[in-house]
């Protein structure tokens, strides 16, 4: 799951089942990822947008919305914005806490736009969720403007983005092997090296691209807070925790704690949060 051995894993992956592992997954932790993620995601949103040059009348397309976290804040900068995503629970909560911003169920592999419909093109943390992120860096090349431009987030290395690091970790220590009825996906960490992000953008035409770091801390009060949300508010790296017998889940926990305390300052935790920010110009 983190080795970096794209092109093998791409041949074992079936895009389809392991799209609709994801879709399923994210219709029955919506409100969880928002509760987690909340006060994770909306902090890159910004940067985000910057890099896509978002501003006043932009068409911005955000893709795998999530709870509309993207969308919403480009609609507050003056753009015209659309979020899709492929779970209609995370369409209907974006819905209700933004009730002006246009909001539709849409599958990133085959988005229902015409060519040229965008001025820019933003996903938030959105590449590893794709069976077929290939096809849908395509899309997004296809729905965008010429000179439009696509920003994309992706997590960094577990050893620095320790806030989902820590509990890979503590899997691989605890000698954890995926359970057979996870469907294969792309490798999690792929595009966490620069060359390979920097490659699926090449590939699909994009100039000009450029990927930087976004890193902060996240505090939180116990342990219990971060096991809480990526075991109940994650898809895949929660299949893999749960999927497991009762015992190898006690070892798993009992790293986690372990590995977590490094990260102790007082009565709480801060926890490196780190993402690749990469973006690029549309040919044309």
């Amino acid at each position: 799951m983190v080795t970096h051995s794209a092109k093998a894993n791409e041949l074992a992956i079936d895009g389809a089942s392991f799209d609709a592992f994801e879709r399923a997954g994210w219709e029955r932790v919506a409100t969880a990822y928002h509760d987690f993620a909340g006060g994770i995601t909306p902090r890159i949103v910004e940067p985000l947008l910057d890099a896509a040059g978002v501003g006043p009348g932009d068409d911005v397309l955000d893709v795998a919305c999530g709870p509309g976290y993207a969308a919403a804040q480009a609609a507050a900068r003056g753009a015209a914005a659309v979020g899709v995503d492929i779970a209609h629970a995370m369409i209907a909560l974006a819905r209700r806490r933004y009730p002006d911003v246009e909001f539709q169920p849409g599958d990133a592999h085959a988005l229902a736009f015409a060519d040229g419909s965008f001025d820019a093109v933003v996903g938030n943390l959105a590449l590893h969720h794709f069976g077929e992120p290939e096809r849908a860096a395509g899309e997004f090349a296809r729905v965008l403007a010429p000179g439009g431009r696509l920003a994309l987030s992706v997590w960094d290395l577990p050893a620095r983005a320790r806030h989902v690091g820590v509990l890979l970790d503590a899997v691989a220590h605890a000698g954890a092997a995926p359970p057979p009825d996870l469907p294969a996906g792309p490798e999690f960490f792929r595009f966490s090296y620069e060359p390979e992000l920097v490659g699926l953008f090449t590939r699909h035409g994009f100039e000009g691209v450029t990927v930087r770091d976004v890193s902060f801390l996240r505090t939180i009060a116990t342990p219990d807070e971060l096991w809480d949300g990526l075991v109940g508010g994650t898809v895949r790296t929660a299949a893999v925790v749960q999927g497991q017998p009762e015992p190898v889940r006690r070892r798993i926990r009992d790293a986690f704690e372990r590995f977590l305390e490094v990260h102790r300052t007082g009565d709480h935790l801060e926890v490196p949060v780190s993402v690749k920010l990469a973006a690029g110009f549309a040919a044309g």
